[in-house]
């Protein structure tokens, strides 16, 4: 049993205010890691955003993703650059870039951590006059980026025998809820064209949305479904740690997310630790021009950051099965 007491660093409007979190440690860590960086992780947001609308097939989206490449090339020992194309639902054909770094890539346990990193073109749940505008994406997209980006910075030790591989997941949020299949095309891409042959991981986390000021993660259905076990140990943790508000063991309901079509191609239980609640929905910046750095919330990402980090380093035993 320990006391953590974790300094989180709040940014609102470009004033920064310090709020800290206590709480007693007791369970799975006795001595809890808290090398994740809150003011580093913006950074990393606020370096997508400034790259411009990350819609695949434009200038910007290229740009960006060879930042993204540079970077896991730079923090992991392996990195993928493989190139691809799909086919949107307006049947337009566009690149996918489905960015990976891996640590330890001969290591025979795996997890996978996932984000996706394209920004939304239209602004559809937003007011009339700004629907068919872009969107930064701070938050839906580039949050859960950035997360997994400062893991990797400061990723430095394992449990033996135990590798991770980062994707960052390509042409998420193209389509439209009247089409069905249409979202998520980098994931489908992936699961069907892994950036290696037969890959396999005994459990991932997708993040979504992790970013936003007033963010609860709840127990998204298709990941209880999925892996109930690894839902119950990510937000024991989450809990042990003192994110205890923003981590939430009730149930909500299923999202068709990256998470889906990696389970459904591969079968390797994945979670979603996503801002969704079915009574409340998704965030209120969700898919509207509001969805920028003004919006991004530093406690937020440490709670998501500190929380991956000690999972990583107290994996759930089942791994070792």
């Amino acid at each position: 049993m320990a006391v953590v007491l974790i300094a989180l660093n709040a940014c609102d409007g470009g004033k920064t205010s310090t709020a800290v979190e206590e709480t007693e440690v007791k369970g799975m860590i006795d001595n809890p890691s808290k090398k994740f960086n809150s003011d580093s992780a913006f950074d990393f947001i606020a370096k997508q955003v400034a790259f411009g609308y990350r819609i695949p097939g434009t200038k910007e989206h290229k740009a960006c993703a060879e930042w993204l490449y540079t970077k896991l090339n730079q923090f992991c020992d392996t990195a993928y650059f493989p190139k691809g194309s799909t086919t949107t639902h307006e049947g337009k054909n566009i690149p996918v870039y489905n960015l990976i770094g891996s640590f330890r890539p001969n290591a025979s346990r795996r997890i996978l951590l996932a984000s996706h990193w394209d920004s939304r073109p239209i602004a559809d749940n937003g007011p009339i006059e700004n629907q068919r505008s872009p969107i930064d994406g701070a938050n839906d997209g580039a949050s859960g980026v950035a997360v997994l980006l400062e893991l990797a910075r400061n990723l430095d030790s394992l449990p033996e025998d135990v590798g991770v591989d980062i994707v960052f997941f390509d042409a998420e949020d193209l389509g439209i809820s009247e089409v069905e299949n249409s979202f998520c095309l980098g994931s489908q891409y992936w699961a069907k064209n892994p950036h290696v042959p037969g890959y396999s991981a005994h459990f991932g986390i997708l993040l979504d949305m992790v970013g936003g000021e007033k963010a609860k993660f709840y127990w998204e259905g298709n990941s209880k479904n999925w892996g109930s076990y690894i839902l119950s140990h990510v937000w024991t943790i989450a809990q042990e740690l003192g994110f205890g508000s923003r981590f939430i063991t009730e149930s909500t309901a299923p999202v068709i997310d990256d998470h889906a079509y990696v389970y459904e191609g591969t079968k390797i239980p994945m979670i979603d630790i996503i801002d969704y609640h079915h009574s409340s929905g998704f965030p209120e910046e969700w898919h509207t021009v509001n969805d920028n750095l003004k919006n991004i919330h530093k406690p937020s990402l440490s709670a998501v950051g500190i929380t991956l980090e000690n999972t990583l380093l107290t994996p759930p035993p089942s791994l070792f099965y």
